[in-house]
C-alpha cells in the first residue's frame, strides 16, 4: 500500500482561520481537477492566531501538488492522524 502525506499551507493572524478555510476549498478543487486522489482535507488549529489548510494524498502525486502550490512542509500520514 502506498504512503499518504499530509502537506500543510500555514497562515498566521486574525484573518487565518478564514485563510485556511479558504485555501481548503481550492486544495480541493485543484485534486479534483487534476484528477489527484486525496484521502482527506482540512483545517487545523495550531495557536491562537495560526491555522493550517492540508490535504492528505498518495505519495506519487505529492510532487505535483508540492510544485504547483507550494506546501510549507509535509508528513507522512497515518490514519490515527485524522481528527
Amino acid at each position: 500500500m502506498e504512503r499518504q502525506i499530509k502537506l500543510y499551507w500555514d497562515f498566521h493572524g486574525p484573518a487565518s482561520q478564514k485563510t485556511a478555510e479558504h485555501h481548503k476549498i481550492h486544495l480541493d478543487e485543484f485534486a479534483d481537477r487534476e484528477k489527484i486522489p486525496f484521502e482527506v482535507s482540512g483545517v487545523e488549529q495550531r495557536a491562537s492566531e495560526a491555522f493550517s489548510a492540508y490535504i492528505v494524498v498518495p505519495e506519487s502525486h505529492m510532487l505535483t501538488l508540492r510544485d504547483a502550490l507550494k506546501p510549507r512542509r509535509a508528513t507522512v500520514f497515518s490514519g490515527s492522524d485524522q481528527k
